[in-house]
């Protein structure tokens, strides 16, 4: 047996940064809404020039966590899909941890969430969803913890991570 301790792997050693997120995010966000993506609809949607996403995205390219087709339409790899419903995961669960767990404002909970989403690692998702989980269920309900979303319709952190959409939370009902 190795006395090795396994390598943890964090979002920031993949050097994504938040500006990265929000360029993947706009475009998930632009495919579910127009069924499309363009430098030209990203620039609108984030308030940016065309020349400034044209150079974000070809970090992405090269990253390979964006693609473009030759009409020039842009969608996230399969790697860019599964770090988008990742981020969103981990953005929904902070989300409902700071504002119903802990009682922080909405407004700083959206800001708060939206500013570790990317930093947790897949591991600690996992965990935190399960603790959410566990801590909204029938068993917990003596303790001074709720949440206004129903982690209990979701049998594995998974599931929960792949209905993700936009770059908005799940809504509660």
């Amino acid at each position: 047996m190795s006395d090795k301790k396994p390598t943890i792997q964090h979002t920031h050693d993949n050097d994504l940064t938040h500006s990265m997120v929000h360029y993947l995010l706009a475009i998930h966000k632009l495919k579910e809404a127009k069924g499309y993506a363009r430098v030209t609809d990203i620039a609108h949607e984030m308030g940016l020039t065309k020349g400034s996403v044209s150079t974000a995205l070809t970090n992405l390219k090269k990253r390979e966590l964006v693609l473009e087709d030759e009409s020039k339409f842009l969608s996230l790899s399969p790697t860019g899909h599964e770090a988008v419903h990742g981020i969103l995961s981990s953005r929904t669960l902070l989300y409902y941890f700071l504002k119903d767990i802990i009682g922080v404002d909405e407004e700083v909970a959206h800001k708060d969430s939206c500013l570790m989403e990317h930093l947790m690692s897949s591991e600690t998702r996992e965990k935190f969803f399960n603790f959410m989980k566990n801590l909204t269920t029938e068993d917990f309900k003596k303790t001074p913890y709720s949440t206004s979303f129903d982690f209990t319709q979701f049998e594995h952190q998974h599931d929960f991570e792949e209905i993700q959409k936009g770059d908005t939370y799940l809504k509660t009902e």
